[in-house]
């Protein structure tokens, strides 16, 4: 084998290695399911990597219904949102603010910083990418709206 075909042929390997961890991530289908019951029913979520009830980083994509809102809550770690699809509000504060609301689009993307008190809703059907660090937790600023506490 010449110089040139082992050249040719180790390129071909190293583009087959690094193209097999995509198309096997791009053929995985995404488990979806209710989002857990500290969240409002309603929506969806699927977790894209890591374990959201582990001390480690994870992904995961929510979908969520137009009108869905997340009551003024807070987490003990860093959110970081990326919009997929839709128009995600957000704002910082103890209660909802319309005027306060502010909207992502599709590739827009906001942190939303440990223990500041903060609420969400989607605008249309709206898919978002969530990561954070584990284990995840959510504490409502009125514990009346923690639908977890709720009775049925």
């Amino acid at each position: 084998m010449s110089l040139r075909t082992s050249t040719l042929v180790a390129v071909a390997i190293v583009a087959a290695l690094h193209a097999a961890p995509a198309s096997a991530q791009a053929s995985a289908k995404l488990t979806w399911g209710p989002v857990p019951p500290v969240l409002p029913a309603g929506a969806k979520m699927a977790v894209v990597s890591g374990d959201p009830g582990k001390a480690a980083p994870f992904v995961l994509l929510l979908d969520l219904p137009s009108g869905y809102v997340v009551p003024p809550h807070s987490h003990p770690t860093d959110e970081n949102i990326t919009v997929k699809s839709g128009r995600f509000g957000y704002a910082m504060g103890d209660k909802i603010d319309a005027k306060q609301t502010k909207y992502l689009k599709p590739g827009q993307s906001v942190s939303l910083k440990t223990n500041m008190n903060h609420y969400a809703q989607a605008k249309g059907h709206t898919i978002v990418q969530l990561s954070s660090m584990g284990p995840f937790s959510i504490t409502y600023v009125n514990p009346a709206d923690d639908p977890s506490k709720m009775k049925p």
